[in-house]
């Protein structure tokens, strides 16, 4: 009896030992390959955009490219429509996401986020001629242009405007300054850049949303080995200067506040 209670205890152990490493696989794998894939829109500047080269660049592309060198491997990029982003990181076509993923508590209780790695404010964007919205509230009745499952999509919503549907920011923007939409609610940043490139587009800011927005790198639940290794690169590009740097040739500023 003794040997047969030492036999199941050895196993239950074993068993023990191979769940945890199952659970703390996908940083193995990403070691093994030596390469970490991550899911991005690339058409989202300033953040994931191809320049005129062709080349895919940005903030969260630069960031994801340094967390990548601090884990060891090298960065890959996945790219794809916003609304079908997340669906790709469950179909495990990629190992996260990096692309302003704002971090709620609705997508906390289904993946895992890194610490956050930039901060953002929600702006209301009419056109210049535009009269007669001056704040969120206005957007009642209006037609807001968005990608559909976006933070701002539900954040328009709540004010009661009707959805337009967009690939993304450029497209939203667009649409504003043509008039076939009243408003998009967007991302503060990601309008100074397109003002910077832009400046004689005939849209203004109206209302600037007090509370910033925390993105962090979305990764699939329950990967701790994963989520502290990005952490700690992030920590790492934080404290050498190195996020200071990508930060300023960017935005001017530090936006992780």
């Amino acid at each position: 009896m003794k040997v047969i209670a030492t036999a199941l205890l050895a196993t239950a152990l074993q068993f023990s030992v191979s769940h945890v490493a199952f659970a703390e696989s996908d940083l193995a794998k990403i070691h093994s390959a030596g390469v970490i894939k991550f899911g991005t829109e690339g058409t989202y500047p300033p953040f994931t955009y191809h320049n005129t080269s062709g080349e895919l660049v940005g903030f969260d592309v630069d960031i994801a490219r340094e967390i990548s060198k601090r884990i060891g491997v090298k960065a890959e990029f996945v790219e794809g429509k916003w609304d079908g982003l997340i669906a790709g990181l469950d179909a495990k076509r990629y190992d996260a996401v990096i692309n302003e993923v704002s971090i709620t508590p609705e997508r906390q209780a289904k993946y895992d986020f890194s610490d956050p790695y930039i901060a953002s404010k929600a702006v209301l964007i009419v056109r210049s001629n535009n009269t007669t919205i001056k704040s969120f509230a206005d957007l009642k009745g209006k037609k807001s242009a968005h990608t559909l499952t976006s933070n701002y999509a539900q954040l328009a919503r709540k004010y009661g405007a009707e959805i337009v549907g967009t690939d993304g920011f450029d497209q939203s923007v667009s649409l504003v300054a043509q008039g076939r939409a009243d408003a998009t609610i967007n991302d503060n940043l990601s309008y100074l850049d397109f003002k910077k490139h832009k400046p004689d587009a005939p849209v203004k800011i109206v209302a600037t949303e007090s509370n910033a927005e925390q993105e962090g790198v979305l990764i699939r639940k329950d990967n701790p080995d994963l989520q502290q290794a990005i952490n700690k690169a992030l920590a790492e590009i934080k404290s050498d200067g190195t996020y200071q740097r990508i930060s300023n040739k960017y935005f001017g500023a530090d936006v992780s506040k």
